[in-house]
């Protein structure tokens, strides 16, 4: 998946964000589970900006119920 913006996620509503969050969850969860094993070489620079774009959603998330 490619690096999500703010500006993008703006423009998604409620279902597509949980839709988006959930993927990056389950992503996150298989790359957290290929480095405990060790074999997680070519793709440990994902992890961190999955986590931030999992924050993003989750921010975006809590801006709209707070409207």
């Amino acid at each position: 998946m490619t690096r999500l913006k703010m500006k993008t996620i703006r423009e998604l509503n409620e279902t597509d964000l949980k839709d988006r969050l959930s993927q990056l969850r389950s992503e996150l969860t298989k790359l957290r589970v290929e480095g405990s094993k060790g074999t997680l070489r070519k793709e440990s620079g994902k992890l961190r900006p999955l986590r931030r774009d999992i924050a993003r959603i989750l921010t975006r998330l809590n801006e709209m119920r707070k409207q």
